[in-house]
């Protein structure tokens, strides 16, 4: 019985696997995800044999805060990770608790959220920590977030403000589905509800005594993109949903993409045009890592996947492709803008369409209708 259960489920996971080849998607990341990955590579490696000086920015130590209350030390600076239960948001965490940052952990699964902190307390008992429940494909889930956050944060004796916001949260889905407000949850997840929690995050970023930053992580396959479309309707999913077939590639590509692009946009807003409260922006690429993010895939697919980038010496650990993420978190402020790319403190350029300021600005005006309409809507829930 239990040789016949086995054996259908190994001819399961032929068939998908087999239907998942025949799809346009699964060559899409196949070939053009691959070639991009090593045009990144490449640049690097150009830019360390023409460049007299490497391009890179060394790590700062991170600023201590002045306590509120007279009679107790000084206190570490807070740094909250989107997506802290696994893979790099659960590496993001172990090093930078170990650099001296209070973290703050929020991802969807409590349970994951406790087994993390637990990790960290074995290797680090000093480590200071305090996890959160999120889910960000759901307007609502953050605003809970964001009045729990700040209600524990104005009972602690820390600053009430916020040092570092990293949005690291994401996930690549195989199949349509659908946020409460009716967005695509891939999009939901790695863009939308990026923007949301940043701008409901921006006063305490912004009323921070020392330096503040924002740390968004976008991927390589942003350079897939050539669609110029940031309208709402392509934002929430609909340009994709025309097709057939769920275009998994494509909105993975452009949810990183817009997250790109906000990062420059809000570069040039906060850093560039903000004197008065100056927050750096950095986008992040960790390259290819070896994470749960594939977990939609099927299993012979996304095993040969990762056996090739071994194979090409691409494939890092999380533990590895967390460098990136704690060179951008510990980078000078006047590194704001930069595309972190490769450890070492090492930056490269990201696509020619990733830095179009007008193509920025649009997204940006389209971002900000569909939070309002979040807004109101979560307001006429509760």
């Amino acid at each position: 019985m239990v040789r016949e259960i086995k054996t259908n489920s190994r001819m399961r996971d032929c068939w998908d696997a087999l239907n998942f080849v025949c799809c346009f998607e699964f060559w899409r990341m196949a070939v053009f995800w691959t070639l991009a990955l090593v045009r990144s590579y490449l640049e690097l490696s150009s830019r360390a044999f023409f460049y007299r000086i490497p391009h890179f920015y060394p790590r700062c130590s991170p600023p201590t805060l002045t306590s509120i209350s007279e009679t107790k030390a000084p206190t570490r600076p807070l740094c909250i990770i989107t997506g802290a239960t696994s893979g790099l948001g659960a590496a993001s965490a172990h090093a930078l608790s170990r650099e001296g940052f209070y973290v703050v952990l929020a991802g969807r699964s409590s349970h994951l959220l406790s087994k993390t902190v637990e990790e960290i307390k074995k290797q680090d008992a000093d480590a200071h920590l305090k996890a959160f429940q999120v889910d960000l494909s759901c307007f609502q889930s953050i605003i809970n977030f964001k009045n729990a956050f700040e209600r524990w944060l104005s009972n602690s004796n820390m600053h009430p403000s916020v040092q570092v916001l990293i949005n690291n949260a994401g996930i690549f889905a195989t199949s349509c589905r659908f946020t409460s407000e009716g967005y695509d949850q891939m999009m939901g997840t790695n863009y939308i509800g990026a923007f949301a929690l940043t701008n409901l995050l921006l006063p305490l970023l912004r009323s921070s005594p020392v330096p503040s930053r924002i740390v968004n992580v976008t991927s390589f396959t942003h350079q897939c993109v050539s669609c110029t479309q940031v309208d709402e309707e392509t934002l929430v999913g609909k340009y994709f949903s025309r097709s057939k077939q769920y275009r998994c590639a494509h909105i993975y590509e452009y949810s990183k993409f817009c997250l790109l692009l906000f990062s420059y946009e809000l570069h040039r807003q906060l850093y560039l045009n903000d004197e008065s409260h100056k927050v750096s922006v950095f986008a992040v690429d960790p390259g290819f890592v070896e994470t749960n993010i594939m977990r939609e895939v099927p299993s012979y697919l996304s095993q040969l996947a990762l056996m090739v980038i071994r194979l090409l010496g691409l494939l890092q650990s999380p533990e590895n492709g967390v460098e990136s993420i704690v060179d951008a978190t510990l980078a000078p402020p006047e590194a704001s803008g930069e595309y972190f790319f490769g450890g070492r403190g090492r930056t490269v350029n990201s696509s020619e369409l990733s830095y179009d300021p007008e193509l920025a600005e649009k997204l940006w005006t389209s971002s900000y209708k569909l939070f309002m309409k979040s807004q109101l809507v979560s307001k006429d829930v509760s």
